[in-house]
């Protein structure tokens, strides 16, 4: 059997003999034979053609453990499974090219001159907090004001004494005098007093800590603040957009390049947060609303059992805030609950005034 250095291999085969070695390492790929005195690694001619496919399947930014899938199939069933991996593809795509129209539009708007409104808007909201099938208590905290929307999500033995002492310092901003100045400032002052709030709720110990995801509304727009895992959607002419960022590990690694988001769903650490509430400086922003607009605020007890697409079809159903709340929570413990499940729905629409 006539057998190819990495070298040679690695050129006929169009891997890099760095790759080679990984795959080796995964098991994906193993050498026909290694060099018991050098370890040097041997391939035989006949590996070229699995070699070559994974070529092709990583070059579509297949993961990993997905080709170890495809590469075992018969080549029928390859072809349907890439078919389906395909289908993924262009339906992310497809999300994304909309969430980018969307930012467009945004940051667009905000370079225009400003003209006065003359259409009032308000809010239509509810909340609901859920302990799920699984935790033996609820460390969550959801709130719906007429000004502000808030999910918070505690961890550690004082997790319930935090999330609800973060949410509470914020509810003076739910009120039609709200102090002069910059909404974002305002803002800004408002979560400094919830850092506070949580330390002495928690007597300042590491172990214990919320995440926190809040809406202000203005009348015309609404004020982001955002830390931790918890997520804020915006559903706007039938098209979902996450209009938060989550600060975790995976994130961070899918950010950089080192996981796809379908690998991340599966990462032994998807639940580590990098950011809470006190550790640094939270997200703010200002979101221009439209009548018709759907916010939800959720903690991860949603997002992390219920998929994106499952949850646009949920808004995007004609109901209540209430009734899309509960139908919210109700398919996060229908997927087993495995975590308390937060969720707050507003839909910003013209006021009868």
């Amino acid at each position: 059997m006539r057998m190819l250095t990495i070298g040679a291999f690695a050129k006929a085969s169009r891997l890099s003999p760095k790759a080679l070695r990984l795959y080796d390492e995964l098991d994906l790929l193993r050498p026909a034979r290694v060099d018991p005195d050098t370890g040097y690694r041997y391939y035989a001619l006949a590996q070229l053609e699995r070699a070559r496919l994974v070529a092709w399947l990583r070059r579509l930014g297949m993961p990993l453990a997905r080709i170890r899938e495809v590469c075992a199939l018969d080549s029928a069933a390859a072809a349907a499974e890439i078919r389906a991996y395909w289908a993924g593809v262009e339906a992310e795509t497809a999300v994304r090219r909309d969430l980018a129209g969307f930012l467009i539009e945004h940051l667009s708007s905000e370079s225009r001159p400003t003209r006065k409104d003359t259409t009032m808007l308000e809010l239509r909201y509810f909340a609901h907090s859920d302990r799920g099938l699984v935790r033996p208590a609820n460390q969550d905290t959801a709130y719906a004001g007429t000004r502000l929307l808030a999910v918070a999500d505690g961890f550690g033995p004082a997790g319930a004494p935090a999330s609800s002492a973060a949410v509470e310092a914020l509810r003076f901003l739910d009120s039609d005098e709200l102090p002069a100045g910059d909404v974002l400032n305002l803002l800004q002052d408002a979560v400094q007093g919830a850092t506070d709030a949580v330390r002495d709720a928690t007597d300042g110990t590491d172990e214990n800590g919320t995440t926190l995801t809040a809406l202000l509304w203005t009348g015309s727009r609404l004020a982001l603040v955002h830390v931790g895992d918890s997520r804020a959607y915006l559903l706007r002419n039938g098209g979902l957009f996450r209009i938060t960022h989550d600060h975790t590990v995976v994130q961070s690694m899918i950010d950089e390049g080192r996981l796809t988001p379908e690998e991340a769903t599966s990462h032994p650490q998807r639940t580590l947060l990098l950011k809470c509430l006190g550790t640094t400086a939270p997200d703010l922003r200002l979101h221009d609303a439209s009548p018709g607009d759907r916010y939800l605020v959720c903690s991860d007890g949603l997002s992390s059992v219920v998929p994106e697409a499952r949850i646009r079809d949920l808004l995007g159903t004609p109901g209540s805030p209430d009734e899309t709340v509960l139908a919210l929570v109700a398919e996060a413990n229908r997927a087993g609950g495995p975590d308390n499940v937060s969720c707050v729905v507003a839909d910003v629409v013209e006021s009868a005034a």
